[in-house]
């Protein structure tokens, strides 16, 4: 098999769009939870796995937002009240901002 073609839709990997339409298909729920000794944790859920690399998208929000975070169980861990700031960096990402709540 040649590995410029993409497994889902057998177009080019320079022309797929698997991806673009996984992030526009996508329910996200961005919470803010308490843990130990009061401190909080942004939590991003509601993203399939399958379809979005979210290891990648996990690093790309730690960087920008300079805090420490983890992938648990298909959902993003970040340390701190980041809700609104994750919201505008998932839109710029290409997900759509009246699918993320």
């Amino acid at each position: 098999m040649n590995s410029g073609i993409c497994p889902k839709c057998g177009l080019p990997k320079e022309l797929c769009i698997c991806e673009e339409v996984a992030k526009e298909q996508q329910r996200i729920s961005v919470k803010v939870s308490k843990r130990r000794y009061g401190k909080e944790v942004t939590v991003v859920d509601g993203l399939d796995p399958y379809e979005i690399d979210l290891e990648d998208l996990s690093k790309f929000l730690k960087g920008r937002l300079a805090c420490g975070g983890t992938v648990k169980e298909n959902s993003i861990e970040l340390q701190g009240n980041h809700r609104d700031r994750v919201k505008i960096l998932l839109s710029s990402r290409g997900y759509s901002l009246e699918n993320i709540n």
